[in-house]
């Protein structure tokens, strides 16, 4: 089973939907049938939407990222996702430092990362400065919708 990831800026407009579901049946189409998004911003939301939109045509699991220990910030999985992933040994996070740390844990274990990452500041961009890293050790396919030109 193929594994993504979605990694994005926290504010991302819905002009980029369409390019991200075809990023997400690009992956679908070279075998990925999970994908994982977290729950913070923009991004996450229109990734999981279009995960969302999948999965009426395929046969692909929804997962939401936990940074955070589930016992300590309980929550109701939400409609459309199909599991909770909380990386092993993020318990001795510091809590400041948990999403960074599941991020980068979970790039760790995909197969292909969807970025929407513009410029080179903010934990986005380290992220997928990491994740093209690991791609030159690992097999690892990243698309980064946000290198294309916006479509007016």
């Amino acid at each position: 089973m193929k594994k993504c990831f979605f990694i994005g800026h926290r504010y991302a407009d819905f002009s980029i939907y369409d390019r991200l579901y075809q990023a997400v049946e690009a992956a679908i189409a070279k075998g990925v049938t999970e994908f994982i998004v977290g729950h913070y911003g923009a991004f996450d939301r229109l990734a999981a939407k279009a995960v969302k939109q999948a999965k009426k045509t395929y046969e692909v699991r929804l997962v939401m990222l936990l940074p955070y220990h589930p016992a300590l910030r309980p929550m109701e999985r939400p409609d459309g996702f199909d599991a909770f992933f909380y990386p092993s040994g993020m318990e001795r996070v510091p809590l400041r430092l948990a999403i960074v740390q599941a991020n980068r844990r979970v790039v760790e274990e995909v197969d292909y990362v969807i970025a929407y990452v513009r410029h080179e500041s903010g934990n986005s961009a380290k992220i997928l400065n990491y994740a093209k890293r690991l791609s030159q050790k690992k097999t690892m396919q990243i698309y980064n919708i946000g290198e294309e030109k916006e479509q007016a």
